[in-house]
């Protein structure tokens, strides 16, 4: 057996293996890109710069088929905020634990403290979160 036919399907293996330990969708498309690569040398001999040039080709088309046909049949989320818990906060109303001050302050939720920007308010105010935005909740005041 050709050492290309081993590396190819070698390759091809450790691509779609790899996609199992860091899911993203891309390495799937590598991997069967390989396999092609494999499936080509079987049929035809070639000589090892065009098998990489062929790679590329056969990575782009496999990539292109992925975007053409299949990212937008993914599911939505049943969850769209999840693991984004300052989304999750947006809507609701906390009380300042630190008076906001030149447009910062702060509110405790459950065990944890979160940054707020808003207007100036005082100690103690109830405040609805508008947004999220780099780690800070942008607030008002509840009315």
């Amino acid at each position: 057996m050709r050492i290309e036919l081993v590396v190819w399907a070698g390759v091809a293996l450790i691509l779609i293996a790899a996609e199992a330990l860091l899911p993203g969708v891309f390495l799937l498309w590598l991997g069967f890109a390989a396999a092609a690569m494999f499936l080509l040398l079987l049929v035809v001999d070639l000589p090892l710069v065009w098998q990489a040039l062929a790679f590329v080709v056969l990575g782009f088309v496999s990539i292109g088929v992925y975007i053409q046909y299949f990212r937008d049949r993914e599911k939505p989320s049943d969850h769209p905020t999840l693991n984004r818990r300052g989304e999750q906060l947006v809507g609701q109303v906390f009380p300042l634990d630190q008076a906001i001050v030149d447009g910062r302050g702060r509110v405790k939720i459950g065990d944890a403290y979160w940054p707020v920007e808003g207007p100036d308010l005082p100690v103690g105010t109830r405040v609805r979160v508008l947004s999220a935005h780099s780690m800070a909740l942008q607030v008002r005041e509840a009315g």
